[in-house]
């Protein structure tokens, strides 16, 4: 069995607050904990096609396609600019999944230079026939609802968001993820929120919006300002998986939950080392110690414990280094 267009929308239905892909931190243990508390459809870190097409046992490749039982069915998002590699690996990814799949994601939107300059993730913007091929190609082989996350444009001189949205609806992609910034803008500067409302009276497919919701008025307010059918969000889960739940209970009830105590803080913490060490081992031990920088931010003697944090040697030190953390702000009163 695999997942069509309308379990897409039924699942955006059912909760539409989720978890974007981001590139060396929403490995499977983050996003099963974002579920927990909270969020919708879970995207897995952006995978090459390409690597995938050539070593497609690498280790890399099933630390990135490996996909949590707490969080399926979810968004695999790969990358990449040739349509047949994508086409086939977009395939394989549903064949050795299923059901578990939700949707097929295509990278359009990634702006650093190492991908651009293949003319993968944003610069896809720039070529929308390409684009639209990709698309074409993936529909008719994976057998498994295809979407593209995409931004305003490549810079805000040749930006058609619009035009660009349209081109992938009609080349069959079943869902449009818009971050509101342009390529030239990286992450920084205001998202431009008006551009998500354009997209969405633009097509007939459900549309995400990203950039900028840090907060649950955040999410409801593009929700309300843009008519999206979702919000995504990405930064502003970075040690703040309670973000969902608050998020949620905001948009469905219009209550307002408190902040995790610092006590949760710290146990989600360390549940996460201990997930991420028993799913990848000492690979991804750095990943861990930016994830506690993360976690403790705003917490008081924070930056001092972030100090040790990034000094640890392994898993056992950087627990203990919270244990110590935890048990200080107890007696604190903190």
């Amino acid at each position: 069995m695999t997942r069509t267009a309308s379990d897409l929308r039924a699942l955006l239905a059912a909760n539409n607050v989720v978890l974007g892909p981001m590139a060396g931190i929403t490995e499977a243990p983050f996003r099963a904990i974002c579920k927990r508390l909270g969020a919708g459809l879970t995207f897995t870190e952006m995978v090459s096609a390409t690597g995938l097409h050539y070593n497609p046992d690498a280790e890399a490749s099933r630390f990135l396609l490996t996909l949590h039982p707490d969080e399926t069915p979810c968004a695999v998002q790969l990358f990449g600019a040739d349509p047949e590699q994508m086409a086939a690996q977009a395939q394989r990814v549903v064949e050795r999944h299923g059901d578990d799949v939700a949707v097929i994601d295509i990278n359009m939107g990634c702006p650093v230079s190492k991908v651009v300059s293949k003319g993968q993730g944003c610069a896809l913007m720039r070529t929308p026939d390409l684009a639209a091929s990709i698309v074409e190609r993936m529909v008719e082989r994976c057998g498994a609802p295809v979407s593209a996350k995409f931004r305003t444009g490549w810079d805000a001189e040749t930006a058609d968001p619009v035009g660009f949205a349209r081109a992938m609806e009609a080349a069959g992609a079943s869902m449009l993820t818009v971050h509101a910034r342009t390529r030239g803008q990286f992450y920084k500067g205001a998202a431009d929120w008006s551009v998500l409302a354009a997209v969405k009276r633009a097509v007939g497919v459900p549309v995400i919006g990203s950039g900028d919701v840090f907060s649950a008025p955040d999410a409801v307010r593009m929700l309300e300002e843009t008519g999206v059918d979702a919000v995504m969000l990405a930064r502003g889960a970075q040690g703040n998986p309670w973000l969902f739940r608050e998020c949620r209970a905001l948009i469905n009830t219009g209550a307002e939950i408190a902040p995790p105590s610092s006590a949760e803080r710290i146990a989600v913490a360390r549940e996460h080392g201990a997930a991420l060490r028993e799913f990848a081992g000492t690979r991804a031990f750095p990943r861990m110690r930016k994830h506690v920088a993360w976690y403790l931010h705003g917490l008081p003697g924070a930056a001092a414990v972030r100090e040790r944090s990034y000094r640890a040697i392994d898993y056992d030190e950087l627990d203990a280094i919270l244990v110590e953390y935890g048990a200080w702000l107890a007696a604190e009163g903190v």
